[in-house]
């Protein structure tokens, strides 16, 4: 269980959640790139791109998934891990606290406001039950992603 809790983030996310952490989208990236560099398929897209106009941004297409590839979070937040840059992180180590949950002002927050396009509200959901249930109801439970 304190391994479970150590996933908890400290905006209330759930790293065992997170497609980064898991890394099976970025091991399905890295395959392919490797399938089609063995194909040589950047020289049959060339070709391709004579009769579909898609094959035109292969080279667009590739660059993705290297980036797809580099979103693999090997550490957790607790760890280090997850962006580099995160004032949540930094402002909850300053105030000496497991998360934003024990905060007053999470609800409020601007810090989190960063989460919303990927995850609308669901950080807020999970520190609201954070707070209320405690981290092992929370994670013996429904989590938001």
């Amino acid at each position: 269980m304190n391994e479970d809790k150590k996933l908890i983030a400290y905006c209330g996310l759930y790293c065992g959640d997170c497609v980064n952490y898991k890394g099976e989208i970025a091991d399905l990236a890295r395959d392919l790139r490797k399938k089609l560099r063995q194909e040589k398929f950047d020289r049959v897209s060339k070709g391709l791109s004579k009769y579909f106009k898609e094959f035109k941004d292969y080279e667009k297409c590739y660059a993705t998934l290297g980036a797809i590839v580099r979103l693999r979070c090997s550490r957790v937040c607790r760890d280090g891990g997850g962006p580099p840059f995160c004032n949540i992180r930094k402002c909850c180590e300053k105030k000496n606290i497991q998360g934003c949950w024990e905060c007053e002002e999470f609800e409020t927050c601007t810090k989190l406001d960063f989460l919303k396009p990927i995850h609308e509200d669901a950080h807020i959901k999970n520190l609201r039950k954070i707070k209320k249930q405690g981290a092992e109801k929370f994670l013996s439970g429904k989590r938001y992603w």
